[in-house]
């Protein structure tokens, strides 16, 4: 007796931490019925892409690479683009299945009709995986774990809302839970993510702090990287969350995005802050916690934005001296608020986006040389990009770069470092 060959899957996945938690969810989910997933697009019978549309160039991206796929690939397009702008992947693509994000193990599902030739279109939004799946992950010592999917806000220029839902918190024993079996497989970083990470347990009598606190009762060696937070939340949460931050097991790193230094844009934005509410946290955090690494995001040329309203997003940046500023140029998203208003001219934004990204890079060097000669532990968490090197991080979440012939991931090393760049830091293994 012939036994049935297994169906080959190809994976893709673009966009936010979330988007690589599903993709290891859906491959787990996969595998357990019987699936083979491989590692080219080439060597598959079906090819998953899960996708990202939160910005049209990112959009472009995923258009522009489904309209190269080989004939004779079944495709099945996931995630956020498949809700946020289904008309424009009914015209201009051939796809033979389309899926909400976080299918869970309703992928098995629909790459089982896929394979018996059906079209199938599934657009569900608020889809919440079960956290209990074996763990599989991309890089054997880190984690991703999602720990609510959708958030609370309404800002006018995001369409994620549309596909990712409002708030579902997964409880903290869940979560604990989770943690714990990843880390009895050998997991040393968890990324906690979601769309946003302040709102957590809002939907469930809890709160983010929490569940820091609950997580760092876990006796065994680990780091934690909390994900995005939004000002408004965070400000109602902060001095419990600098009270969980101070564990050591927390990364000294805290992503939240401002947007705009200007109080009428970010009205505009649907923010639900100012840019003072911002201000106190950094203050706050830094006055407590030495030298933590503060990132943050900024939408550059966004509707009605004036030369002064810019100007004072500069000024914030040079205020705060963040170490990290994620930029990007406006793009009206599909069916936002935001679309309906008058956007800028394309020069304009352009030019805005040069002068804040010239300002970044000279702010990020600078705060990048206060950790010249600095000596410590850094985690190794990656492979680097050139033979023979590594990427750890400090306390503070910092990338540091190093050499090394042995394969050093997962090790804890004593280092110094020796130079530094606008976007990472490198250094010397201390004997």
């Amino acid at each position: 007796m012939v036994e049935k060959e297994l169906i080959r899957i190809y994976i893709r996945s673009f966009g936010c931490p979330t988007n690589f938690a599903d993709e290891e969810h859906m491959a787990s989910c996969l595998l357990q019925s019987g699936c083979k997933i491989v590692k080219r697009a080439k060597d598959a019978d079906i090819l998953i892409y899960n996708t990202c549309a939160v910005k049209t160039p990112t959009e472009n991206r995923i258009f522009e690479i489904l309209k190269r796929v080989p004939s004779g690939k079944k495709v099945v397009v996931t995630g956020c683009l498949p809700l946020i702008n289904f008309r424009r992947l009914k015209t201009e693509v051939n796809f033979d299945c389309a899926l909400g994000p976080a299918p869970g193990h309703k992928i098995v599902d629909a790459v089982r009709r896929v394979e018996q030739g059906e079209k199938v279109v599934m657009l569900d939004r608020d889809s919440q995986p079960s956290l209990d799946q074996p763990n599989i992950s991309t890089n054997r010592v880190i984690k991703i774990i999602p720990i609510n999917y959708g958030c609370l806000g309404a800002c006018s220029y995001c369409c994620v809302l549309f596909a990712r839902g409002h708030l579902r918190s997964y409880p903290t024993s869940e979560v604990v839970k989770k943690i714990k079996g990843c880390l009895a497989s050998g997991v040393k970083e968890i990324w906690l993510t979601s769309q946003d990470t302040a709102c957590y347990g809002k939907d469930i009598d809890t709160s983010l702090p929490d569940l820091l606190r609950e997580i760092c009762k876990i006796e065994r060696t680990f780091f934690v990287r909390v994900g995005m937070m939004t000002p408004n939340y965070a400000s109602e949460l902060l001095d419990g969350l600098v009270g969980a931050y101070r564990n050591e097991k927390i990364f000294k790193f805290l992503h939240l995005p401002v947007q705009s230094g200007d109080d009428e844009v970010l009205m505009l934005m649907n923010r639900m802050y100012s840019a003072d509410v911002f201000r106190k946290i950094v203050k706050t955090f830094r006055k407590k916690i030495s030298n933590v690494t503060i990132a943050t995001d900024i939408i550059c040329g966004f509707p009605n934005e004036s030369e002064e309203a810019f100007k004072r997003t500069m000024e914030l940046m040079e205020e705060i001296q963040p170490d990290i500023v994620n930029t990007s140029k406006f793009f009206a998203r599909p069916n936002t608020p935001a679309e309906r208003m008058k956007s800028l001219q394309n020069q304009v934004v352009k030019e805005r986006s040069r002068r804040i990204a010239e300002l970044v890079k000279q702010i990020t060097l600078e705060k990048n040389k206060a950790w010249l000669s600095w000596e410590g532990k850094v985690f190794i968490n990656e492979k680097g990009k050139t033979p023979s090197s590594w990427v750890g991080r400090n306390f503070a979440y910092k990338p540091v770069a190093i050499k090394g012939n042995k394969n050093l991931l997962g090790k804890i090393l004593n280092v110094q470092i020796t130079r530094a760049f606008p976007t990472y830091l490198e250094a010397e293994i201390k004997s």
